[in-house]
């Protein structure tokens, strides 16, 4: 990712901050609208599944800057979310409602820049999260 991108993300996420309850309302009924059929793999608090979302989104924006520091993070995130059940093909899915979250969220000021960095941003960690949790084969599909 360029600097400018690392700049348009964390500078669109820190507008989704202050609405981050409802963005991540927002979020999970958009994945289990798009995909169904990982709503089962959330048997816990969603108030507190919604907080988790936004807390590790939050430490990922801001690392963007400095990725190393968020890697061995990410790569233990994805490992755990195996034990979940969680599927490499699910990671389309999240992305997709991530972005449309975005998309809603940030209203006018979603512009095609903002969207081209956050799908960067979201490529990059989801395919290292892939490689890391199913291999690189995985990551490749």
């Amino acid at each position: 990712m360029t600097p400018t991108q690392v700049s348009l993300v964390q500078d669109s996420f820190a507008k989704v901050v202050p609405i981050a309850d409802q963005a991540a309302v927002i979020f999970y009924d958009r994945l289990f609208e798009i995909a169904p059929q990982v709503k089962p793999l959330f048997k816990g608090d969603m108030a507190k599944q919604r907080r988790a979302l936004m807390g590790t989104l939050g430490v990922v924006v801001n690392g963007l800057s400095n990725l190393p520091t968020v890697l061995p993070a990410a790569s233990a995130l994805a490992k755990k979310h195996v034990g979940y059940g969680v599927e490499a093909s699910h990671y389309s899915a999240v992305g997709a409602a991530l972005l449309w979250t975005l998309e809603k969220g940030l209203g006018e000021a979603w512009t095609p820049e903002v969207a081209s960095a956050w799908t960067d941003a979201y490529g990059t960690l989801s395919n290292f999260m892939i490689g890391e949790a199913y291999g690189q084969q995985a990551a490749a599909e």
